[in-house]
């Protein structure tokens, strides 16, 4: 007997089912708020130099620059006589430009949209610029490591108090980010969030997949996706009426305080619980599972010696060890790893510089996001019903292909063209959301059960990587202002590429050891060398 056959005695459908997975995916609603933020949070308005001395107008205090605005980032020396700078939209002699100095006693901002951001507060425009992007990087940091550490903790200690503490870190650090005294405080206590954002999603991933049956895991799962895609719904409705962002900071930090309380009702992990030797407390609970469903008697059957039977096998499976070197031993996972770690990198590299570059493209702000997060709703059932009949390798390859060719399309599109670039921009952020939607499946059916948990541990840690990168890639614009579009877009091509190298795995039996993996393609090869004689006999027989 499986575990999923022991669930099924103490209910694997029912009331405790939908609870369970209700209390842990209604905090998937206000992760999305978290990851971006800093759209609205660290959003950059209009701004120019404060005067010097007592300049009779701004024409007379501040240089304009080519493009026939008042200069962002310098201002005259001394005021000039208006009459000797002339009109606005007229350019500055060269020669003049030499009477010019930085904002020394700081600027004046356009606060119609924005009350305050991280931005006008700590002045992170002009020569701290990069700042901004760093606070980002930062964060997604903080994710990466996050994984890392609260990964390996939630298997020594259990995945339900992991659970508990990330809710509390996250409810802490982003209190105190919204009371930061300076950037540097804030950005350390970002980072802590970021970490315990990591945490969060490991534990809820499998607290969620284990406690409901087979058959409605996928249902399941695309439940959880969706709760994120429609908590990106939420935060530009809460940044509208919350323009100042200390506020918004500590609105979409309070409620996991209320999730820190909820979490004590959630069930611990059966298995882990077996595995560590604590199977007094597995089998308690299972009872209080049979119990909630209403099959106390089916639970009170239960015996501790009948569980530690059961579940040998699993235990035995869970025991054997598997590094990360299992996923490079042979030339075929190779040549999967590699693939899956840049297709893996492309897609979180691209996606977060298209959902992190909301106020680049000219449009109302909020609106936009509410567009880009809609975009995943058709987009992740297109990629569903890709996958089912079109293929994983080729829904992969497609996806990622047209997100690169649309960023690289928005290159070429004129600054005053802003619904074309957005166009682009939000079919982009589609394929690259079905990307995302097709690889959490694709790599669990690449790799062998063996050491299935370590390649999606490895794309995990890919698709981090890409994200805090990404931000830091914007700043090879003040080079070029082409550069960065070159590069979201060239990644994700060279990601689609990498998937045509992969199997496909449609309608194909899950792998369980290595070696299954070894002999995916052997059987059709088989068959094609069988067929060879059949063929050649055929004409011997009727001449016979």
């Amino acid at each position: 007997m499986t575990f999923s056959e022991i669930l099924e005695r103490v209910g694997s459908l029912g009331p405790f089912q939908i609870l369970h997975v209700f209390l842990l995916s209604v905090p998937v609603f206000f992760m999305a708020s978290h990851n971006l933020l800093q759209i609205f949070t660290a959003a950059t308005p209009s701004h120019h130099c404060l005067p010097a001395h007592n300049a009779s107008s701004l024409a007379s205090a501040l240089p304009i620059g080519p493009d026939g605005t008042p200069d962002r980032c310098r201002r005259f020396t001394y005021p000039l006589l208006e009459r000797s700078l002339g009109p606005w939209n007229t350019t500055l002699p060269n020669e003049t430009w030499s009477h010019t100095e930085p904002c020394l006693d700081g600027w004046v901002y356009d606060r119609s949209l924005f009350t305050s951001t991280i931005v006008t507060e700590w002045n992170l425009v002009c020569d701290f610029r990069q700042l901004k992007e760093m606070a980002q990087s930062t964060y997604m940091a903080g994710i990466l490591i996050g994984g890392i550490v609260f990964g390996g903790l939630s298997d020594r200690f259990g995945r339900k108090p992991i659970l508990t503490l990330c809710y509390l870190l996250l409810a802490i650090s982003g209190t105190c980010s919204a009371f930061s005294p300076n950037f540097l405080t804030y950005t350390i206590f970002r980072f802590l969030t970021g970490c315990s954002l990591s945490g969060i999603t490991l534990s809820t991933v499998i607290l969620c997949v284990e406690w409901v049956p087979t058959h409605v895991r996928a249902i399941q799962s695309t439940i959880t996706g969706y709760c994120y895609t429609f908590g990106q719904f939420i935060l530009p409705g809460l940044a509208y009426g919350i323009t100042e962002w200390r506020w918004l900071q500590f609105i979409v930090s309070t409620p996991f305080y209320i999730f820190f309380l909820s979490s004590w009702w959630v069930a611990e992990s059966v298995r882990w619980l077996v595995l560590s030797g604590k199977s007094p407390r597995a089998l308690k609970e299972l009872r209080r599972v049979a119990a909630f469903n209403g099959r106390k008697e089916d639970g009170d059957k239960l015996s501790l010696e009948e569980l530690k039977l059961n579940l040998h096998k699993e235990i035995s499976l869970g025991k054997s060890s598997s590094s990360i070197i299992s996923l490079f031993q042979n030339p075929i996972l190779r040549r999967i790893s590699c693939c899956i770690c840049l297709i893996w990198f492309a897609t979180g590299f691209a996606y977060y510089s298209l959902a992190m570059g909301v106020e680049e493209f000219g449009v109302n702000i909020y609106m936009l996001q509410i567009i880009f997060g809609g975009v995943d709703v058709p987009a992740k059932f297109i990629s569903v019903l890709c996958l089912s009949y079109v293929g994983r390798r080729i829904t992969q390859a497609i996806c990622l292909l047209l997100a690169g060719i649309a960023i690289l399309a928005i290159i070429f599109v004129p600054s005053d063209m802003p619904m074309l670039r957005t166009s682009l921009a939000v079919f982009g952020k589609g394929c690259l959301s079905s990307s995302y939607n097709c690889l959490f499946l694709y790599t669990s059916e690449l790799y062998p059960t063996v050491i299935r948990q370590s390649g999606m541990g490895l794309g995990n840690l890919c698709t981090r990587v890409g994200s805090m990168i990404a931000p830091l890639v914007k700043i090879t614009g003040e080079v070029m202002p082409f550069i960065p579009n070159l590069i979201y877009g060239i990644i994700p091509i060279l990601g689609g590429t990498a998937a045509l190298f992969l199997p496909e795995t449609l309608n194909m039996a899950l792998p369980e050891t290595i070696e299954d993996v070894q002999r995916r393609k052997k059987p059709k090869e088989e068959t094609e060398v069988q067929n060879i004689p059949l063929q050649s006999c055929e004409p011997d027989k009727e001449t016979s």
